[in-house]
């Protein structure tokens, strides 16, 4: 079984302000929070295709710095199964909005999709789909509980 898991690779960031909040979004789909994620197109780098997810998921175009957290294997166990290696990024951004909504831009499926941005306090004990808050402990001046995922750092 194991050579018919479909590999898929992803970004995700942890977009933050004032070094205490975290960006949020629901989207559709999924009953809890996300951050901005997606998938690596074809030749792309991992520190282009994020700062290109964000974009297309936020219309945050301006960041302060991109720093890459850890990188994990996540199983998605569907028909047919797909594991993930997902890549973590810390972007922390100077943004004076509290709330918007944006209409994702890019090639992708959720392409027209409106995602309605709220920032949270850190720490954090919202929940979140994908597993997408394993890595929050990782952010300067987090602490919590280790995630779930096969881990790989740089």
């Amino acid at each position: 079984m194991e050579q018919n898991i479909t590999h898929v690779e992803k970004v995700c960031a942890y977009i933050t302000r004032n070094g205490s909040e975290l960006l949020v979004f629901e989207g559709p789909g999924h009953d809890d929070l996300q951050v901005p994620k997606g998938t690596v197109e074809r030749g792309e780098d991992l520190r282009a295709a994020t700062c290109r997810e964000v974009v297309e998921e936020s219309g945050l175009a301006t960041f302060t710095d991109l720093r890459h957290l850890v990188t994990d294997v996540w199983t998605r166990y569907e028909s047919p199964p797909k594991r993930y290696v997902r890549a973590f990024y810390h972007l922390p951004v100077h943004e004076s909005r509290d709330a918007w909504t944006h209409t994702v831009t890019g090639s992708g499926e959720e392409r027209g999709a409106e995602f309605e941005f709220a920032w949270i306090d850190l720490p954090t004990d919202a929940d979140f789909a994908l597993d997408l808050d394993d890595y929050l402990h990782t952010l300067p001046g987090v602490t919590g509980a280790t995630g779930h995922g096969d881990v790989a750092a740089d």
